[in-house]
């Protein structure tokens, strides 16, 4: 009989004749078994997004009136963390083409932001590069 070092992953086990890549007895299985298992539990469902309520639009129109734009510093780009507060808020927001619109923001990413824009008559989804953002302000 030939002895094998312990660490050698070229063995063959009995188990339905395959090789394994690594040894389980030393390491676990490779992935956990779905829906959790001995030594897997299950992970937490996500909390629910929008603080509390559902990630849609508004259900009423933004305020009737335009905030008055404040002076910011140029930037390459909105900060993700500048514009996090005005999560699940109405937003006012002024673009580098000159658009302005209220916005509902319901998703802030590392390069972009989504959520409901106001069209005048109604909220549509709507996303785009926090590079595109001049300024923005939220009620």
């Amino acid at each position: 009989m030939l002895a094998h070092h312990p660490y050698d992953m070229n063995v063959f086990y009995p188990i339905q004749n395959q090789q394994l890549d690594y040894d389980e007895r030393f390491f676990g299985p490779m992935f956990p078994p779905l829906g959790g298992g001995p030594g897997f539990p299950v992970p937490p469902s996500p909390p629910p997004t929008g603080q509390g309520q559902e990630a849609g639009p508004p259900t009423t129109p933004p305020p009737a009136f335009v905030p008055a734009q404040t002076q910011q510093v140029e930037a390459f780009a909105v900060d993700p963390g500048s514009i996090r507060r005005c999560l699940f808020r109405f937003t006012y927001v002024w673009l580098r083409n000159r658009q302005q619109f209220w916005f509902y923001p319901t998703f802030i990413g590392r390069r972009s932001i989504s959520g409901f824009r106001w069209t005048g008559s109604r909220w549509v989804y709507f996303g785009i590069s926090l590079q595109e953002i001049q300024s923005f302000t939220c009620v």
